[in-house]
């Protein structure tokens, strides 16, 4: 008897993944499936709470600032990759994350994804930007408003949340799914592969184009005269991420 148990017990723990309870219980270091050889869990497995206000040293005021459209304009050059390999949220447009869109994608996916074998991490910081308003009815001018609430510049191609672990992505695309439809701006959950796979398109689109006279071939020789009437913004990015 003591022996079936042992077994199921050990079984159990198999199936779940549970690395830490295999340990602590005394049991053999369990390896991953063959299929999830190259996973490596990060020190934080669950997302941490992100703060609602940013906290400043001493008697400091918080400092007040403009809306700065840069911070959400052109791509995102930097976090624009998963660094585990496997799932996560990519933002399609720029846009801005308040607090409540945070901790909507947090309570999401903990309640959703809540696993041993499962892991999150952010790629956001949290909201730092000042949004000032005014109270309601009150006159022009008197200075800038006081500060509102704080939120997080996102950019297009920005990774917002990586997921992870001894999962398929078919477990985790329904939770990610009705994440992206809460968002502010146009999102999508991604994998590893489908990254891969829009750049290769992207490039094959772009050499395979017959057509000499793209949109960045007419801004950069002036045709027609179009720097008299676009925007600075297409003279950089020739018609993408306005």
């Amino acid at each position: 008897m003591w022996r079936y148990l042992s077994r199921s017990i050990t079984r159990t723990l198999c199936d779940a993944h549970n690395v830490n309870a295999v340990q602590a219980c005394g049991v053999k270091h369990i390896p991953p499936p063959p299929s999830y050889d190259n996973v490596e869990f990060p020190e934080r497995v669950r997302l941490r709470f992100l703060e609602k206000v940013p906290q400043y040293p001493g008697n400091m005021r918080p400092p007040k600032m403009m809306k700065n459209l840069k911070f959400m304009r052109g791509p995102e050059t930097l976090h624009n990759t998963l660094l585990h390999k496997q799932y996560g949220i990519i933002a399609l447009g720029g846009g801005r994350l308040r607090w409540g869109h945070i901790e909507m994608i947090r309570l999401g996916i903990i309640r959703k994804l809540t696993s041993d074998r499962i892991f999150a991490i952010w790629r956001i910081d949290p909201p730092w930007q000042p949004v000032t308003k005014k109270g309601q009815g009150q006159r022009m001018g008197g200075g800038k408003g006081a500060i509102d609430h704080y939120v997080t510049p996102v950019k297009a191609g920005r990774v917002i949340v990586e997921v992870g672990g001894y999962c398929e992505f078919e477990e985790v695309k329904r939770a990610l799914k009705l994440i992206v439809h809460n968002l502010p701006f146009k999102a999508q959950a991604v994998t590893h592969q489908m990254l891969l796979d829009k750049e290769i398109n992207e490039k094959k689109l772009e050499k395979e184009n017959k057509n000499p006279y793209t949109f960045k071939y007419i801004v950069q020789n002036n045709l027609g005269g179009c720097h008299n009437w676009i925007s600075p913004v297409d003279k950089r990015w020739f018609g993408k991420h306005l």
